[in-house]
């Protein structure tokens, strides 16, 4: 084991006791105290995962999420906050944050989390640099633009997409027309367990920004259909006019 863990913690003592910890699990370690300080760490040292507070001075780890995922969308991040912290999930989940944990967390549940990202970035990886199939998909009068995230339509239009947009579409790329649960969907783009709240506000945004990009009328979906009750559907046989 020799992943690099970027710890960034504003508490000296919830940050050097993580710090021993990851350690003796056999992970090669870096501390940052504040959000600046995670930044520079990031950007000389490539960490392979970034274990970061919400609330931190300098910068917070919304802002930290933020200027990472311009750039890179598989390292993952997971945030911790406080029980009782009063943070606005949803906005940590569309910035681009695998997953939360709750301070204080045991042992077992700290090392578990990690191992699972670390393995879901893995895969992440191996498909950015082999999945020649999914270079760019056609969608109607749409292409869908992977490796530079981005839609392009017959007008020469091209519409950006945000990581976790990213994500999606490729989700649903290789599930076509198969109905996909929120539920499924949070876990596999973002690799967290459901919670109601967030499963219901962060996934139904997602889709429809996406549809406003990829459909020609996003009221009236074509490409992502909405399953009541039961999730989303990807269709590739309906073509748009």
């Amino acid at each position: 084991m020799n992943e690099k863990i970027l710890i960034a913690e504003d508490d000296p003592a919830i940050l050097a006791g993580v710090s021993d910890l990851l350690k003796l699990e056999g992970y090669g370690v870096l501390e940052a105290a504040n959000g600046a300080a995670a930044i520079e760490l990031y950007k000389k040292s490539r960490p392979d995962l970034i274990l970061m507070d919400v609330m931190m001075p300098l910068m917070n780890g919304y802002d930290v999420c933020r200027e990472i995922r311009r750039s890179d969308e598989i390292t993952p991040i997971l945030m911790l906050t406080a029980k009782g912290e009063e943070v606005d999930k949803v906005v940590g989940l569309e910035l681009g944050a695998d997953d939360y944990i709750v301070k204080p967390f045991g042992i077992a549940e700290l090392t578990a989390r990690i191992r699972s990202a670390l393995r879901r970035a893995a895969i992440r990886k191996k498909m950015s640099s082999s999945d020649i199939e999914e270079t760019e998909l056609m969608i109607g009068d749409a292409v869908i633009d992977f490796g530079r995230m981005m839609v392009k339509r017959k007008e020469d239009e091209e519409v950006p997409l945000t990581p976790k947009e990213t994500e999606m579409l490729r989700y649903f790329a290789r599930n076509p027309d198969k109905v996909i649960s929120r539920e499924a969907l949070l876990d596999a783009v973002w690799g967290i367990e459901p919670d109601c709240d967030i499963t219901t506000r962060s996934v139904d945004q997602h889709v429809a920004r996406l549809r406003h990009k990829i459909e020609t009328e996003p009221s009236k979906p074509r490409i992502i259909i909405t399953v009541h009750g039961a999730g989303y559907r990807f269709s590739r046989s309906d073509p748009l006019p």
